[in-house]
């Protein structure tokens, strides 16, 4: 069944569609991530533009984030305050990033700015959380026990600490205001939650338990990526209405489903999965990249389309 989609001014399969919010929706509850950085790419393989589907993503990741983060809620695995300290750093970082966005937007050159910047930041961290999982994975074999988190790092020389009773931390806010920036400007530009840099960050640099962490991932990505569609729609008029409703329908389900399905898993093996599934979508778009050179820019002075 095909629908069209105004905005986008393609048509698509609405079952298509369903199936790929369900799949983001399942990954959100799973691994605490907003699930654009597999959703925005695979909305470019179906032929929506870049900045219809970077805009657009951000209202299916508000949905079923907020179906997740209720759900982590009610089992009480969500710091509050360390999300509002995220929360903060983020807004600031989405503003900043929409205004890169609309600038590059002018000049014509958002769609290769929107793909490359998946392909660098997707290829690397991708690769540190493969490289840590198998780690924690051949420690916790051979000790029989889950890796212990380094308690003390560089993070607690820094001034303005603050108590973080749910993570049991008590750290400088500096590091997860500074957080919650990049994954800000990521929102804006890429269209994503931004809990693929955020969750390692969380973990591996804020020391967060993984199970807390998902939960406050998912808490800071609902409201940012709320702002940056609120942004979008206002000076870009790039959100397809039609489009993320229907991922909107599908995420908010899989995302029930999702967060089921991560308390059965260890934090390990949930970290290499995320992983494998980050550089999988990043090898296909450097593919497209490679393969398709002259559907994203041409060379020389001469007009082009």
């Amino acid at each position: 069944m095909q629908i069209y989609l105004p905005i986008a001014e393609v048509s698509v399969n609405i079952f298509l569609l369903f199936g790929l919010g369900g799949l983001v929706g399942i990954l959100s509850g799973m691994f605490g991530v907003g699930g654009g950085f597999l959703m925005t790419p695979m909305l470019f393989f179906i032929g929506i533009p870049p900045a219809v589907a970077v805009a657009t993503e951000a209202n299916q990741i508000v949905a079923s984030s907020f179906s997740g983060v209720l759900a982590h809620l009610k089992r009480k695995t969500v710091d509050l305050k360390m999300g509002t300290v995220l929360l903060i750093g983020g807004l600031i970082g989405a503003y900043l990033g929409i205004l890169l966005f609309n600038y590059l937007k002018s000049l014509g050159q958002v769609d290769l700015l929107v793909k490359l910047s998946y392909v660098v930041f997707l290829g690397i961290i991708g690769s540190l959380m493969f490289i840590e999982s198998l780690r924690a994975i051949m420690r916790a074999k051979k000790t029989g026990t889950a890796a212990v988190r380094r308690k003390h790092n560089w993070i607690h020389a820094l001034p303005f600490k603050m108590k973080f009773r749910a993570s049991g931390l008590y750290i400088s806010a500096i590091p997860p205001f500074m957080v919650g920036i990049m994954v800000g400007v990521l929102a804006a530009i890429m269209g994503v939650g931004g809990g693929f840099v955020m969750v390692p960050a969380m973990i591996y640099v804020l020391g967060m338990p993984t199970k807390v962490v998902i939960g406050t991932s998912l808490f800071q990505i609902i409201f940012v990526t709320a702002f940056t569609t609120m942004m979008h729609a206002t000076t870009n008029f790039t959100v397809d209405v039609v489009l993320a409703v229907i991922l909107l329908v599908g995420g908010v389900i899989g995302a029930q489903i999702g967060a089921r399905l991560g308390v059965k898993m260890k934090s390990e093996q949930l970290r290499i999965l995320l992983a494998l599934m980050v550089l999988l979508v990043c090898g296909k778009l450097a593919f497209d990249l490679l393969l398709h050179p002259g559907e994203i820019f041409s060379l020389g002075a001469s007009g082009g389309h």
